[in-house]
């Protein structure tokens, strides 16, 4: 093999390693992006039912209320 060949096989193999590397950091990132988005969805329900709750709660406080039709 000429030595030109073998140095472009050798870029080749150099830029691949650096694209695995970058996949699969990038990989690492989209895991933990899932697990952040899981974890906000959850807090995000709880958060809904427990307006929920209140608004349930204090809606026989509000005296005058108008009805739901104005």
């Amino acid at each position: 093999m000429d030595k030109e060949t073998e140095e472009r096989i050798i870029a080749l193999e150099t830029k691949l390693a650096y694209m695995e590397d970058f996949v699969n950091q990038l990989q690492e990132v989209s895991v933990e992006q899932g697990k952040t988005i899981e974890l906000l969805r959850t807090e995000n329900k709880m958060m809904s039912q427990k307006i929920r709750d209140l608004s349930d709660a204090i809606e026989g406080d509000v005296p005058n209320r108008k009805p739901p039709h104005y």
